[in-house]
């Protein structure tokens, strides 16, 4: 009988596509391991058909009710290893019900809100690492086996895949703009999105825009097609995760700021343009096309901060609600016209 592994992995999106890799390693290397997921409600739609995985749903909105359902779920299990990877306080304080002969958290450097008092051991250092490799080091504590390159299984139902499949057929070749992350301040202006959207249809290639179903998704897209001089496809909040996964599938490419449908496409293969000003993106940009992002990361922290990202701590945010406008159309423009010519 393999390991008995819980990973404590509560949220968001991307993070959790980047924890699908270092699981997928784990499967592919060690297929006799017992995997048990703690994750969030929403993050769970996404991964809930993985194979041999017993996903446990911690819904944070519970409070105290979830630490206590999560209890009820674990009692009277041990695990070999559980993997802190999240130093949020909030899943530190429930992660005390789990017990675990090993209790993995991060290094020193990454570790913050008090991370440190909940584990008893800590990955290696990894000085500039991007979110993924960071995740990755905790199956090299582990003693997983390394692989050549991060692997992703995400499966979806027939349904969903016909669905996507039906998409493509009626699109013909077409580019995703994925325009809305968390914060408004870190979505590029909707007169650019529309402005890159005409250029990409005038190239006789179609262009859809989707999201999810909260409000700044749904005013970012109509502002875009408000402002655009050509019909744009809108999927915002029409879609489930795994449909948006396939819409994502099919594409020629997707452009997006830092959320989760950009760390989605990287999941299947497919090029991502993303925009970045507020983060580092070799740290949390599109893994799979870090040399095809459009940044302005660098000047905006060297302004801030009078020093280089190299000579600051890895994973300072650049802070300002006007960054993004500094991202220049003919910088995005370059990134995707070798995809679409």
């Amino acid at each position: 009988m393999g390991k008995k592994i819980c990973i404590m992995r509560l949220s968001a999106i991307g993070d959790v596509c980047h924890a699908v890799a270092m699981v997928t390693r784990i499967q592919t290397q060690w297929p006799d391991a017992q995997i048990t997921w703690v994750i969030g409600k929403v993050e769970h739609q996404l991964v809930k058909l993985m194979p041999n995985i017993r996903f446990i749903i911690f819904d944070k909105k519970r409070g105290k009710a979830a630490v206590k359902d999560l209890k009820h779920a674990l009692k009277g299990e041990v695990f070999d290893a559980l993997l802190m990877m999240q130093v949020a306080l909030r899943a530190n304080l429930a992660s005390r019900v789990i017990k675990a002969k090993q209790r993995i958290g991060f290094d020193w450097a990454r570790s913050k809100e008090l991370h440190w008092l909940f584990a008893n051991k800590r990955i290696s250092a990894n000085q500039h690492a991007h979110v993924l490799d960071g995740f990755m080091d905790f199956a090299d504590a582990l003693g997983v086996p390394s692989v050549d390159k991060p692997a992703w299984r995400i499966p979806v139902s027939n349904e969903d895949s016909e669905w996507g499949l039906k998409q493509a057929k009626t699109l013909g070749k077409y580019v995703v703009i994925a325009p809305a992350a968390s914060k408004a301040e870190r979505n590029w202006l909707p007169e650019q999105y529309a402005r890159i959207a005409e250029y990409i249809q005038n190239n006789n290639v179609n262009v859809i825009l989707c999201g999810g179903p909260g409000s700044l998704d749904r005013e970012t897209a109509d502002a875009i097609k408000q402002r655009a001089g050509v019909t744009l496809q809108d999927f915002t909040g029409k879609t489930s995760l795994h449909q948006l996964l396939m819409l994502l599938k099919h594409a020629a490419l997707v452009i997006a700021p830092d959320t989760g449908p950009a760390h989605m496409a990287t999941t299947v293969d497919t090029p991502v343009v993303g925009l970045y000003a507020h983060s580092n993106p070799l740290r949390t940009g599109p893994y799979n096309n870090l040399n095809d992002v459009a940044s302005v990361y660098d000047e905006c922290i060297k302004e801030q901060k009078g020093k280089s990202w190299q000579e600051l701590p890895w994973g300072v945010r650049a802070k300002g609600d006007t960054l993004m406008q500094r991202i220049s159309f003919e910088q995005v423009k370059e990134k995707v016209h070798p995809y679409i010519a």
